[in-house]
């Protein structure tokens, strides 16, 4: 008996995201191809191997078993299809998710080279300043800046970013300059909390190892980056950014930077995936090259990877 290699990967895909519809629109096909291929594996194998109802789709016992060999079976696929490869770089599919702020500044620049040197890589990039779910939507990595919770995901820190305190010319023109802490009694604060409030509003810095925080009054608290950098931009208070995305604004004199000496932590950055160790090489590839632009932009020293926290 033969398996058909396109009816394991709808199989895969489907259990990962729970959904047929869904899965179809991650393999860039048509939900029928998915459904008739997933039918014809059962037929095949002679089991059923996912339930199905109008609102769910959930795996069988014998679903269970096929699909953690059919990850590695499909990644020994890749692994082989990459080794006997007539052209150079890899090959297929690679959906990641990507910090606007950092696939602007950093990655979507750079594109070019990872594509130029894989030309047969079909690269799916999301953008977004939420925390997607990477097995449920499908993503193969994404890209988190800042603390993670604890998961069975597979974490690589890739290094962190330096902060700078930031305000505009004609917000400290009309506020006074701060030159000590105390000063920013007299300010306003432009908060980033991505839970939108649920954070009490305070500027961060570090003494030594210690991490101090003062309450401030926010002028405006957003869930985005460039929500946050358009306040500062604005003249709504004193923001705290991180350098990367806020040195061409410096450069120009559009924002200045305030209280060097009291910068918040650097903000860790790390890739996550769901991968465990057979990690696709055309992933593999992709993480790699995720990994050296970040930590050709990171002041921090480098991490080894681990697992959970994501």
């Amino acid at each position: 008996m033969s398996l058909d290699i396109d009816s394991l990967r709808s199989f895969v895909r489907v259990a990962e995201v729970a959904s047929f519809t869904q899965a179809a629109a991650q393999l860039g096909v048509p939900k029928a191809r998915v459904s008739h291929q997933v039918g014809r594996l059962e037929e095949r194998l002679g089991c059923r191997l996912l339930q199905r109802s109008t609102r769910s789709v959930r795996l069988t016992a014998d679903g269970e078993q096929l699909l953690s060999r059919a990850r590695a079976l499909l990644a020994d696929i890749d692994e082989l299809e990459a080794q006997f490869s007539a052209t150079g770089g890899v090959r297929g599919r690679v959906r990641i998710d990507l910090p606007i702020g950092l696939a602007r500044e950093v990655v979507i620049p750079r594109l070019p080279s990872l594509l130029a040197a894989n030309p047969r890589l079909d690269l799916q990039l999301s953008t977004t300043d939420r925390i997607v779910d990477v097995v449920r939507e499908g993503f193969d990595c994404v890209l988190r800046v800042g603390a993670l919770a604890d998961s069975e995901l597979t974490a690589i820190p890739v290094g962190a970013l330096e902060m700078v305190n930031c305000a505009s010319p004609d917000y400290l023109r009309s506020r006074g300059f701060p030159t000590t802490v105390d000063d920013l009694d007299r300010h306003d604060l432009v908060f980033y909390s991505a839970s939108l409030g649920a954070d009490e509003p305070e500027f961060e810095w570090t003494e030594g190892a210690h991490r101090r925080a003062k309450r401030m009054r926010a002028a405006i608290t957003v869930n985005g980056t460039d929500a946050f950098r358009s306040a500062c931009l604005a003249g709504l208070g004193v923001a705290q950014l991180a350098r990367i995305g806020a040195s061409a604004m410096l450069e120009r004199h559009e924002l200045e930077e305030v209280l060097p000496a009291f910068c918040a932590p650097a903000l860790p950055v790390t890739i996550v995936h769901a991968h465990g160790a057979r990690v696709p090489r055309r992933v593999r590839a992709v993480m790699d090259w995720l990994a050296a632009q970040l930590r050709a932009h990171s002041p921090t020293p480098l991490a080894r990877s681990r697992r959970a926290r994501s």
